[in-house]
């Protein structure tokens, strides 16, 4: 079967590998159907690494997918409990934890200390034609949500749990660094949750028109310093809750200048330098509460019913679409960011 695999910084190559065997008693073979690029696969494709994870030996990339169950294992029951078929569409989690650690015990998948990741060195991921895939992880998805939709169902599940840190409220305020994909959906789901004013940024232009699109009150590029606007907007109170969901370098530091004293600083941007900087007395001095957003937990049931009743239109975000033969192609496109790329997701015939 085909997968595409990274062999270092920016080389990416199209192979024949063996396709999977027979699903263990915990597992279904799934027969991949899309696939998102995410930011963070950016940052292993153009680093060879991702924060303190290096990639040692070829790596199948992809962790945002969906497919369709190709076969079973003999205890093959979804992330619900419910017993799952041959034929099934669902969409997957690409975490799997342990489920016995302190943290999965007390509620915490996503920082279980045993966690598996999809595309995470040394964990294959999704860019193939098939792959096994523990079946608590699985999610039956219905037919109005469509193969690339199933995909984009993990960013909608890391913005809803990036909003869920934030515990936004009625009438309070947010800013939004980065109108990515991730920052989009925070501002729609900000914008669902009754959060109003919402400011975003982004450094193109293009992405700050999708930004109001999607439900920002006010958007701007970086032309416009974000600290002195947001200082010029609020009459210098600041926001109720900053969410970086960026470049995480510079952006860090901003987000902690936006927020108002006792604020909430959400952040979600993964930095290529693994370092996190901000000035120390702004966060001492105005109290705030900085919370590190890890992934998500539990939020897939929600992020389907956001998806299949309308309320987000997933599909929206792509803006270019790649066969899996054309894998390379796509990461090269995403990572050089030309005019009007929003979501790159790959097909897998």
């Amino acid at each position: 079967m085909l997968a595409a695999r990274l062999y270092g910084p920016r080389d990416i190559r199209i192979d024949q590998v063996d396709p999977p065997g027979d699903p263990a008693p915990d597992q279904i073979r799934l027969k991949v159907t899309a696939v998102g690029v995410c930011g963070s696969d950016l940052h292993t494709y153009e680093d060879g690494r991702i924060g303190d994870t290096t990639v040692q030996a070829p790596l199948t990339l992809g962790h945002e997918f969906g497919g369709v169950v190709a076969a079973v294992g003999k205890n093959a029951t979804d992330g619900e409990g419910n017993p799952l078929q041959v034929g099934q569409r669902v969409a997957v989690d690409p975490a799997t934890p342990c489920w016995r650690c302190e943290m999965c015990e007390a509620g915490h998948p996503n920082l279980c200390r045993r966690l598996h990741f999809c595309g995470l060195y040394p964990d294959d991921g999704a860019l193939c034609e098939y792959m096994l895939v523990e079946t608590r992880t699985c999610f039956p998805i219905p037919d109005n949500i469509t193969d690339a939709g199933a995909a984009l169902l993990e960013p909608l599940g890391v913005a809803l749990h990036a909003v869920d840190l934030g515990k936004l409220k009625v009438a309070r305020s947010v800013a939004v660094l980065g109108c990515g994909p991730i920052g989009l959906l925070i501002i729609k789901l900000a914008r669902m949750s009754g959060a109003d004013p919402i400011y975003a940024f982004d450094c193109f232009s293009w992405r700050v028109e999708k930004a109001k699109a999607w439900g920002a009150s006010e958007a701007w590029t970086l032309d416009d310093d974000p600290v002195k606007k947001i200082e010029e907007v609020t009459n210098g109170r600041g926001v109720d809750v900053a969410f970086e969901a960026a470049w995480a370098d510079h952006s860090i530091a901003q987000a902690a200048e936006m927020a108002r004293l006792g604020g909430r600083v959400v952040l979600v941007g993964i930095p290529s330098d693994d370092k996190i900087m901000m000035k120390h007395s702004t966060a001492r001095r105005k109290g705030l509460s900085i919370m590190m957003s890890r992934r998500m937990k539990h939020v897939y049931p929600r992020t389907i019913h956001l998806a299949s009743t309308g309320k987000i239109d997933l599909d929206d975000l792509i803006s270019h679409r790649f066969p899996l033969s054309e894998a390379d192609k796509a990461f090269a496109l995403n990572i050089s960011y030309p005019e009007g790329v929003h979501k790159v997701v790959i097909d897998v015939p």
